[in-house]
């Protein structure tokens, strides 16, 4: 016998633990996830799946909107530069998914 011990549950538990213990932020910067969606990436340029390489654009553009304009200091022209940047970037966002998922064919 072993006297090892084991984290509680199965390894679906353990993905669940993984995914609600860590912010948005944290998961971003996680190598586990980067790798994985690296793979998944390289996997869906490969056999073309559109819906696949829209979504990752979704989720990476956005993130990436989050992150330049979540800084900033208290002044509230930093707050409306923040806020614009933040709408500037989900409308650039949604033209492109729109023009790949619903014009460009």
């Amino acid at each position: 016998m072993s006297t090892e011990r084991r984290p509680k549950g199965g390894p679906v538990d353990q993905i669940i633990n993984f995914l609600t213990s860590k912010s948005l932020a944290e998961m971003a910067a996680d190598p586990r996830i980067l790798f994985g969606t690296a793979v998944i990436f390289v996997l869906a340029v490969l056999f073309r799946w559109k819906y696949v390489l829209l979504f990752l654009f979704a989720i990476g553009a956005t993130m990436a909107v989050l992150r330049y304009s979540g800084g900033g200091g208290t002044s509230e022209i930093v707050v409306d530069r923040s806020m614009m940047l933040f709408i500037g970037g989900t409308i650039v966002i949604a033209i492109v998914l729109i023009y790949f998922l619903f014009i460009r064919d």
